[in-house]
């Protein structure tokens, strides 16, 4: 068994309860156009892909015209801003988690589907920023999650194996992107799953000492 090294975090749903956040974002944005999606379809089909795949798929079931993505990816993420500035705020528990990993010597990074600046803002936001090494955004990889591109390149730059590394994952698109990158996958349900007990469990889980 390897010992773990580094920690990766998704971070919609892992780090920040901002599921509902993207989903009122995007409608928002299909709304100016007569179009929305449903709960539902936001969980089943469209829970952990980039806004951009979304309108893929949009395009190609609902007939969204194709000339209509930039802009509504434009007010999406205008959108989510205003309800990060508005609602994103520090948590007890995960800065304790992080801040503890860091203090143990553990490399941490984010990897998400969200745009960098998504990224940055959501981590200053929620006072994490200072304990993480680096974030892998859409922009940085050709394919986004459920491809395991953005989670290998973040491994190769931490210059570790796979196995020395846990990724804390809670959608189907993410833990598929994540055991396709072969490392140890700790599965989330909810963001207070993260906390630091749970992670040191999950660790020595992983390295055979339980």
């Amino acid at each position: 068994m390897s010992k773990i090294k580094a920690v990766i975090f998704d971070m919609d749903g892992v780090l920040i309860e901002a599921k509902d956040w993207h989903y009122e974002a995007l409608n928002k944005a299909l709304q100016l156009f007569g179009m929305e999606i449903s709960r539902y379809d936001h969980l089943v089909t469209y829970d952990g892909l980039p806004t951009k795949k979304k309108l893929e798929m949009l395009t190609s079931e609902r007939g969204l015209p194709k000339g209509l993505h930039t802009f509504i990816n434009d007010m999406k993420q205008q959108y989510t801003m205003e309800i990060v500035y508005a609602q994103c705020k520090p948590t007890f528990y995960h800065e304790y988690a992080l801040s503890r990993l860091k203090s143990e010597g553990y490399n941490m990074a984010v990897c998400s589907n969200s745009i960098r600046n998504t990224i940055e803002v959501m981590m200053q936001k929620a006072s994490l920023e200072q304990y993480l090494d680096f974030y892998v955004s859409n922009q940085d990889v050709k394919n986004g999650k459920p491809d395991p591109e953005m989670y290998i390149k973040a491994i190769e730059r931490m210059g570790l194996n796979p196995k020395e590394c846990m990724i804390l994952e809670d959608n189907e698109n993410g833990i598929k992107a994540a055991r396709a990158s072969g490392a140890n996958v700790m599965i989330v349900n909810t963001v207070e799953d993260v906390n630091y007990e749970n992670i040191k469990k999950h660790i020595a889980l992983f390295e055979g000492e339980i």
